[in-house]
Protein backbone atom coordinates (compact mmCIF):
# COMPACT_ATOMS: atom_id res chain seq x y z
CA UNK A 1 0.00 0.00 0.00
CA UNK A 2 1.57 3.25 -1.31
CA UNK A 3 2.11 6.45 1.59
CA UNK A 4 -0.54 8.28 -0.96
CA UNK A 5 -2.93 5.37 -0.14
CA UNK A 6 -2.73 5.19 3.69
CA UNK A 7 -2.65 9.25 3.93
CA UNK A 8 -5.66 8.88 2.37
CA UNK A 9 -7.47 6.40 4.39
CA UNK A 10 -6.41 7.92 7.31
CA UNK A 11 -8.47 10.75 6.79
CA UNK A 12 -11.32 9.35 5.53
CA UNK A 13 -11.44 7.26 9.19
CA UNK A 14 -10.80 10.05 10.73
CA UNK A 15 -13.42 12.25 9.08
CA UNK A 16 -15.79 9.00 9.65
CA UNK A 17 -15.63 9.23 13.53
CA UNK A 18 -17.95 10.99 15.42
CA UNK A 19 -18.87 11.56 19.02
CA UNK A 20 -22.07 10.72 21.27
CA UNK A 21 -22.18 11.53 24.97
CA UNK A 22 -18.70 11.47 25.01
CA UNK A 23 -17.93 8.45 23.33
CA UNK A 24 -16.16 8.31 20.42
CA UNK A 25 -17.82 5.93 17.72
CA UNK A 26 -18.31 5.00 13.95
CA UNK A 27 -21.67 4.39 11.79
CA UNK A 28 -21.33 0.86 10.58
CA UNK A 29 -23.26 2.01 7.78
CA UNK A 30 -20.23 4.22 7.05
CA UNK A 31 -17.76 1.71 7.76
CA UNK A 32 -19.29 -0.88 5.65
CA UNK A 33 -18.11 1.58 2.92
CA UNK A 34 -14.70 2.64 3.91
CA UNK A 35 -14.05 -1.06 4.30
CA UNK A 36 -14.89 -2.11 0.93
CA UNK A 37 -18.24 -4.27 1.59
CA UNK A 38 -20.70 -3.51 -1.13
CA UNK A 39 -23.26 -5.38 0.78
CA UNK A 40 -24.90 -5.12 3.98
CA UNK A 41 -26.14 -8.06 5.17
CA UNK A 42 -22.16 -9.27 3.87
CA UNK A 43 -21.27 -6.71 6.43
CA UNK A 44 -23.67 -7.78 8.98
CA UNK A 45 -21.90 -11.36 8.99
CA UNK A 46 -18.76 -9.78 9.93
CA UNK A 47 -20.89 -7.34 12.91
CA UNK A 48 -21.78 -10.74 14.24
CA UNK A 49 -18.52 -12.53 14.10
CA UNK A 50 -16.83 -8.90 16.05
CA UNK A 51 -19.96 -9.23 18.61
CA UNK A 52 -19.02 -12.99 19.39
CA UNK A 53 -15.53 -12.02 19.98
CA UNK A 54 -16.41 -8.96 21.97
CA UNK A 55 -18.44 -10.86 24.57
CA UNK A 56 -15.49 -13.83 24.61
CA UNK A 57 -13.48 -10.81 25.33
CA UNK A 58 -15.97 -10.15 28.44
CA UNK A 59 -17.10 -7.06 27.30
CA UNK A 60 -20.34 -5.08 26.91
CA UNK A 61 -22.05 -6.13 23.29
CA UNK A 62 -24.72 -3.35 24.02
CA UNK A 63 -21.83 -0.92 24.64
CA UNK A 64 -19.85 -1.39 22.17
CA UNK A 65 -22.78 -2.65 19.50
CA UNK A 66 -25.89 -0.08 19.57
CA UNK A 67 -28.45 -0.49 17.62
CA UNK A 68 -29.46 2.64 16.04
CA UNK A 69 -32.04 3.82 12.80
CA UNK A 70 -30.60 5.95 10.11
CA UNK A 71 -32.57 8.19 8.00
CA UNK A 72 -31.14 8.47 4.23
CA UNK A 73 -32.24 10.14 1.18
CA UNK A 74 -34.22 8.10 -1.46
CA UNK A 75 -34.89 8.97 -5.28
CA UNK A 76 -37.15 12.17 -5.65
CA UNK A 77 -36.65 13.50 -2.53
CA UNK A 78 -38.29 10.61 -0.39
CA UNK A 79 -36.49 9.52 2.99
CA UNK A 80 -36.28 5.94 4.51
CA UNK A 81 -35.29 5.12 8.07
CA UNK A 82 -32.39 2.03 8.36
CA UNK A 83 -31.15 0.06 11.14
CA UNK A 84 -27.21 1.00 11.64
CA UNK A 85 -25.50 0.47 14.56
CA UNK A 86 -22.55 2.75 16.25
CA UNK A 87 -19.79 0.93 17.01
CA UNK A 88 -16.46 2.29 19.18
CA UNK A 89 -13.13 1.95 19.14
CA UNK A 90 -13.03 -0.91 20.05
CA UNK A 91 -15.85 -2.79 18.27
CA UNK A 92 -14.12 -1.29 15.04
CA UNK A 93 -10.99 -3.09 15.90
CA UNK A 94 -12.39 -6.27 15.98
CA UNK A 95 -15.11 -5.69 12.87
CA UNK A 96 -11.34 -4.82 11.19
CA UNK A 97 -10.09 -8.07 12.63
CA UNK A 98 -13.00 -10.26 11.88
CA UNK A 99 -12.75 -9.00 8.37
CA UNK A 100 -10.76 -9.86 5.02
CA UNK A 101 -6.80 -8.90 5.54
CA UNK A 102 -6.22 -9.35 1.84
CA UNK A 103 -8.54 -5.85 1.13
CA UNK A 104 -6.37 -2.81 1.62
CA UNK A 105 -9.20 -0.81 3.16
CA UNK A 106 -9.40 -3.94 5.99
CA UNK A 107 -5.48 -3.98 6.19
CA UNK A 108 -5.48 -0.33 6.82
CA UNK A 109 -8.45 -0.80 9.54
CA UNK A 110 -6.74 -3.26 11.37
CA UNK A 111 -3.39 -1.49 12.02
CA UNK A 112 -5.53 1.94 12.14
CA UNK A 113 -7.40 0.33 15.15
CA UNK A 114 -5.03 -1.43 16.84
CA UNK A 115 -3.17 1.38 17.30
CA UNK A 116 -5.98 3.15 18.99
CA UNK A 117 -6.17 -0.09 21.05
CA UNK A 118 -2.55 -0.19 22.21
CA UNK A 119 -2.90 3.26 23.59
CA UNK A 120 -6.18 1.92 25.77
CA UNK A 121 -3.38 -0.81 27.29
CA UNK A 122 -1.13 2.14 27.98
CA UNK A 123 -3.86 3.48 29.77
CA UNK A 124 -4.81 0.28 31.46
CA UNK A 125 -1.03 0.15 32.47
CA UNK A 126 -1.18 3.28 34.05
CA UNK A 127 -4.67 2.86 35.63
CA UNK A 128 -2.51 -0.37 37.59
CA UNK A 129 0.55 1.67 38.24
CA UNK A 130 -1.54 4.36 39.72
CA UNK A 131 -3.40 2.04 41.93
CA UNK A 132 -0.09 0.44 43.51
CA UNK A 133 1.31 3.78 44.33
CA UNK A 134 -2.12 4.65 46.10
CA UNK A 135 -1.90 1.14 47.72
CA UNK A 136 1.76 2.31 48.75
CA UNK A 137 0.24 5.26 50.26
CA UNK A 138 -2.35 4.09 52.31
CA UNK A 139 -0.26 0.96 54.03
CA UNK A 140 2.29 4.37 54.80
CA UNK A 141 -0.96 6.44 56.38
CA UNK A 142 -1.96 2.66 57.95
CA UNK A 143 1.46 2.43 59.72
CA UNK A 144 1.50 5.35 61.07
CA UNK A 145 -1.75 5.33 62.48
CA UNK A 146 -0.80 2.20 64.24
CA UNK A 147 2.63 3.23 65.45
CA UNK A 148 0.32 6.16 67.07
CA UNK A 149 -2.12 3.89 68.53
CA UNK A 150 0.68 1.62 69.74
CA UNK A 151 2.75 4.30 70.88
CA UNK A 152 -0.19 4.90 73.20
CA UNK A 153 -0.13 1.61 74.24
CA UNK A 154 3.64 1.38 75.61
CA UNK A 155 5.38 0.59 72.22
CA UNK A 156 8.30 2.30 71.24
CA UNK A 157 9.34 3.04 67.65
CA UNK A 158 12.10 0.23 68.03
CA UNK A 159 9.08 -1.80 69.57
CA UNK A 160 7.19 -1.11 66.24
CA UNK A 161 9.39 -2.11 64.04
CA UNK A 162 10.19 -5.50 65.57
CA UNK A 163 6.36 -6.00 65.60
CA UNK A 164 6.27 -5.03 61.84
CA UNK A 165 9.35 -7.07 61.16
CA UNK A 166 7.61 -10.10 63.05
CA UNK A 167 3.87 -9.28 60.61
CA UNK A 168 6.56 -9.56 57.37
CA UNK A 169 7.89 -12.87 58.58
CA UNK A 170 4.02 -14.10 59.43
CA UNK A 171 2.87 -12.82 55.66
CA UNK A 172 6.08 -14.06 53.86
CA UNK A 173 7.34 -16.88 56.06
CA UNK A 174 10.65 -14.64 55.48
CA UNK A 175 12.01 -12.73 57.94
CA UNK A 176 12.71 -8.80 56.24
CA UNK A 177 16.43 -9.56 55.46
CA UNK A 178 15.55 -12.83 53.76
CA UNK A 179 12.84 -11.52 51.68
CA UNK A 180 15.07 -8.29 50.66
CA UNK A 181 17.51 -10.47 49.55
CA UNK A 182 15.03 -12.77 47.37
CA UNK A 183 13.29 -9.88 46.37
CA UNK A 184 16.59 -7.42 45.23
CA UNK A 185 15.79 -5.13 47.55
CA UNK A 186 18.62 -2.65 48.69
CA UNK A 187 19.17 -2.46 52.39
CA UNK A 188 18.18 1.57 52.75
CA UNK A 189 14.61 0.68 50.96
CA UNK A 190 11.23 -0.55 52.52
CA UNK A 191 10.26 -3.51 51.19
CA UNK A 192 7.36 -2.15 50.35
CA UNK A 193 8.46 -0.44 48.20
CA UNK A 194 9.21 -2.96 45.50
CA UNK A 195 5.87 -5.51 46.15
CA UNK A 196 3.14 -6.05 43.91
CA UNK A 197 0.05 -4.20 44.58
CA UNK A 198 -2.15 -7.19 46.23
CA UNK A 199 0.94 -8.06 48.62
CA UNK A 200 0.66 -4.03 49.80
CA UNK A 201 -3.03 -4.54 50.18
CA UNK A 202 -2.22 -7.50 52.27
CA UNK A 203 0.08 -6.18 54.56
CA UNK A 204 -2.03 -3.31 54.22
CA UNK A 205 -4.98 -5.21 55.60
CA UNK A 206 -3.35 -6.84 58.45
CA UNK A 207 -2.04 -3.59 60.01
CA UNK A 208 -6.17 -2.35 59.99
CA UNK A 209 -6.93 -5.42 61.54
CA UNK A 210 -4.32 -5.43 64.09
CA UNK A 211 -4.94 -1.29 64.39
CA UNK A 212 -8.56 -2.50 65.26
CA UNK A 213 -8.36 -4.86 67.86
CA UNK A 214 -5.53 -3.46 69.49
CA UNK A 215 -8.35 -0.69 70.47
CA UNK A 216 -11.11 -3.03 70.72
CA UNK A 217 -9.45 -5.58 73.01
CA UNK A 218 -7.65 -3.00 74.93
CA UNK A 219 -4.80 -4.37 73.91
CA UNK A 220 -1.65 -3.24 75.90
CA UNK A 221 2.67 -3.82 75.87
CA UNK A 222 4.65 -5.00 72.82
CA UNK A 223 3.98 -8.97 73.65
CA UNK A 224 0.13 -8.94 72.72
CA UNK A 225 0.23 -6.81 70.16
CA UNK A 226 2.78 -8.43 68.32
CA UNK A 227 0.68 -11.79 68.74
CA UNK A 228 -2.58 -10.13 67.50
CA UNK A 229 -0.24 -8.43 64.59
CA UNK A 230 1.15 -12.04 64.17
CA UNK A 231 -1.90 -13.43 63.79
CA UNK A 232 -3.47 -11.09 61.88
CA UNK A 233 -0.83 -11.37 59.26
CA UNK A 234 -1.36 -15.51 59.40
CA UNK A 235 -4.60 -14.84 58.63
CA UNK A 236 -4.22 -12.51 55.86
CA UNK A 237 -1.98 -15.32 54.14
CA UNK A 238 -3.99 -18.24 55.10
CA UNK A 239 -6.52 -16.38 52.97
CA UNK A 240 -4.81 -15.30 49.82
CA UNK A 241 -3.31 -19.31 50.18
CA UNK A 242 -6.82 -20.21 49.62
CA UNK A 243 -7.06 -18.27 46.19
CA UNK A 244 -3.81 -19.68 44.86
CA UNK A 245 -1.98 -16.91 46.02
CA UNK A 246 1.86 -17.48 47.93
CA UNK A 247 2.95 -13.51 48.87
CA UNK A 248 6.79 -14.67 48.74
CA UNK A 249 6.63 -16.26 45.17
CA UNK A 250 5.37 -13.28 43.72
CA UNK A 251 7.62 -11.15 41.47
CA UNK A 252 8.76 -8.27 42.58
CA UNK A 253 7.78 -4.74 41.31
CA UNK A 254 9.12 -1.47 40.00
CA UNK A 255 10.64 0.49 42.35
CA UNK A 256 7.75 2.73 43.55
CA UNK A 257 10.11 5.49 43.58
CA UNK A 258 11.10 4.90 39.69
CA UNK A 259 7.36 4.34 39.07
CA UNK A 260 5.96 7.70 40.54
CA UNK A 261 9.31 9.66 38.65
CA UNK A 262 7.84 8.07 35.18
CA UNK A 263 4.27 8.99 36.02
CA UNK A 264 4.92 12.44 36.70
CA UNK A 265 7.41 12.75 34.07
CA UNK A 266 4.58 11.60 31.94
CA UNK A 267 1.92 14.23 33.48
CA UNK A 268 4.91 16.99 32.38
CA UNK A 269 4.83 15.70 28.73
CA UNK A 270 1.22 15.94 28.54
CA UNK A 271 0.83 19.23 30.17
CA UNK A 272 3.50 20.23 27.74
CA UNK A 273 1.94 18.60 24.48
CA UNK A 274 -1.49 20.71 25.94
CA UNK A 275 0.31 23.98 26.35
CA UNK A 276 1.68 23.56 22.72
CA UNK A 277 -1.87 22.47 21.33
CA UNK A 278 -3.32 25.75 22.89
CA UNK A 279 -0.64 27.96 21.17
Amino acid sequence: MKSEEIKELFVQFENAATEVEGVECWSARELQVLLGYTQWRNFENTIDKAKEACKNAGENVAYHFADVSKTIVMPKGAEKEIDDILLTRYACYLVAQNGDSRKEQIAFAQNYFAVQTRRAEIIEQRILETERIKAREKLSQTEKQLSGILYERGVDNQGFAIIRSKGDQALFRLNTQMLKRKMGVPDSRPVADFLPTISIKAKDLAAEMTGLNVQTKDLKGQPKIEKEHVDNNLAVREMLAKRGIVPENLPPAEDIKKLQRKLDGDEKKLLKGNKKNEK
